[in-house]
């Protein structure tokens, strides 16, 4: 995530559609969800460090909220796609 992805409104569309293509290549969604995804556990982690600086905090909590949104939208591509029906 850089400044530029925090300007525009669709980075996190492309980034989960960068997933989504990898999805479609074969491979696996759970590694990619592993791929994308920041557990809530490693966010503690980190705010609980005393060596980060309060403007670095906001910065980890922005990206926090920025991979699950890429997440959440990267699932409801998995699932559009194994919903949809196939040509026989």
């Amino acid at each position: 995530m850089t400044a530029a992805d925090e300007a525009d409104p669709l980075a996190p569309q492309r980034e989960a559609a960068f997933f989504y293509g990898l999805f479609l290549r074969g491979h696996a969604a759970e590694e990619l969800r592993h791929d994308i995804d920041v557990p809530r556990n490693m966010l503690d982690k980190w705010m609980k460090a005393r060596d980060f600086e309060p403007t670095f905090r906001e910065s980890l909590q922005r990206v926090y909220s920025y991979r699950k949104q890429v997440l959440a939208i990267f699932d409801g591509l998995v699932m559009n796609e194994q919903n949809r029906p196939r040509l026989q």
